[in-house]
């Protein structure tokens, strides 16, 4: 496909040698007086390079200047950071408890998916992970930057953090005297918008990929499975996962509605010619398929006689032996989920949605190896009869879908895990000036009725140990949920 040039994944042994010849470069460019020219300097053991550049101040002096606007904006992402940071805390607690009182239940995933490095992690490609996180970062620290202009707060550099060619972090540098001697809450708007532009830009690119998804078509009309249950009758037949069914009994089956209607016709025990797509050769052949009976094999996975009823399953039903049957657009459908335009449900059903078509998104990655689609559905994908399809074909298709894919997966992660409550995240900076507010109004609260006194150093001091404890906390927390399925 056109986009498997960005799908690169790269080793240990050329990470180490990588590694080794960029210190090397760092060190003569050091020493050659380059790094001052170019205004970066090297940092973390002299193996980051941070590039800082006073290029796009005038950019952002302009974008910023419809400051009752950016500071709508940055009240707007507060709110939103602290439900997300409410959201990002419950996740944590309820992963905690869960795992004290049922135990871990996690499987220990590969300790190369835990490193967040595009082409190293094998959940990461190299090219599309490069992409994604230089665009989703300038998002980022666009977003602090235009809050600090629009609040008066100057910004002396943007730069980026590199190591070779692949971006660590970016950064917008406002003055640090700033920052500190500004009101609480404009300092609050700045934290929150660099997460929140992400958020935002996530949401606005899953919309985009939702219209994008509509262009495809299935290059053969049908249905496929990813499970085949062993001694089905579709698994005697030789049915394997990701054929496409394209007929049963002489019916043609389009879409997985054709195919329930079908299996209501037939009864248990019919044997029956099934038309297949094979996956990975194309050739179409007949197989002839005993169905089994759908009631038996639910009692024998369990199931008593009333939940059956209630699932309208009779003894003598036809049962293929399938699981997770879609048509031929469901990998892209299962991306765009409900920004597809053929998505149709009530307005319940759309914010139940949302948050769920997002951890679908999130979790593909680690459910596919790094790549947006599972090949056998890619090839199953064909350019429809839209706009944009004529214009592009299926690779400009394809590759639209993994850009939007990768700059969503991008966005939604910088913008949640910047919302962790601990220094340095943006997350810890808005838990301690909460803190701090909070023991503001406490203070106040006794200087104004005479129970008690509170000193302002006080003050001071109980919100660098809450925002200290709290980061320890946090780090130790996510230390065991990561590390305890390798125990």
């Amino acid at each position: 496909m056109a986009s498997d040039f960005l799908s690169i994944q790269i080793g240990w042994t050329e990470v180490l040698l990588a590694v080794l010849v960029w210190y090397l470069v760092l060190k003569h460019w050091e020493n050659s007086g380059k790094l001052d020219e170019w205004n970066a300097s090297r940092i973390f053991f002299g193996m980051v390079l941070m590039v800082r550049t006073g290029k796009g101040k005038d950019t952002l002096e302009k974008v910023s200047k419809p400051r009752k606007f950016w500071r709508a904006y940055g009240e707007l992402s507060l709110w939103v950071c602290w439900g997300a940071m409410f959201i990002v805390a419950a996740g944590i607690i309820l992963a905690i408890v869960s795992a004290i009182i049922y135990g871990n239940q996690a499987e220990a995933r590969p300790v190369s998916e835990l490193v967040a490095i595009p082409g190293l992690s094998p959940i990461i490609p190299l090219g599309w992970g490069v992409v994604a996180f230089v665009v989703c970062l300038v998002i980022h620290e666009c977003g602090h930057g235009i809050q600090a202009r629009a609040h008066g707060m100057r910004v002396r550099n943007f730069g980026l953090l590199m190591a070779g060619p692949l971006p660590l972090g970016a950064f917008a540098e406002p003055e640090y005297n700033e920052i500190v001697n500004s009101p609480r809450r404009e300092r609050q708007r700045m934290f929150a918008a660099g997460p929140a532009t992400n958020i935002f830009a996530a949401f606005i690119l899953i919309v985009l990929l939702g219209q994008v998804a509509g262009q495809f078509s299935a290059a053969d009309p049908g249905v496929h499975s990813s499970q085949i249950i062993v001694d089905s009758g579709a698994d005697k037949a030789g049915l394997e996962a990701w054929d496409v069914i394209t007929s049963i009994n002489g019916t043609e089956i389009s879409t997985s509605d054709d195919f329930a209607e079908l299996m209501e016709e037939l009864s248990a025990g019919q044997i029956v010619p099934m038309e297949v797509v094979r996956y990975g050769n194309g050739t179409t052949e007949t197989l002839m398929v005993n169905l089994s009976d759908k009631y038996d094999y639910y009692v024998d996975l369990g199931y008593d006689k009333e939940v059956l009823d209630s699932m309208n399953i009779k003894q003598g039903d036809a049962f293929l032996g399938v699981q997770n049957l879609a048509g031929g657009t469901a990998g892209v459908d299962r991306l765009a989920g409900w920004a597809h335009p053929d998505f149709e449900t009530s307005g319940l059903g759309y914010i139940i949605s949302v948050p769920i078509n997002t951890l679908q998104i999130l979790i593909t990655p680690f459910e596919y190896q790094g790549v947006a689609i599972h090949p056998a559905q890619e090839e199953m994908l064909d350019s429809g009869e839209g706009w944009l399809a004529s214009t592009i074909g299926l690779s400009g298709l394809l590759f639209l879908i993994n850009l939007l894919f990768w700059l969503i997966w991008v966005n939604i992660l910088l913008g949640f895990t910047n919302l962790f409550p601990m220094i340095p995240f943006d997350g810890g900076h808005l838990f301690k000036d909460i803190v701090h507010g909070v023991m503001t109004g406490i203070r106040n609260l006794g200087k104004k009725t005479g129970l008690y006194k509170l000193h302002p150093l006080w003050v001071e001091h109980f919100t660098r140990k809450a925002s200290s404890l709290s980061s320890l906390m946090l780090l130790v927390a996510l230390v065991f949920l990561i590390g305890a399925p390798y125990l």
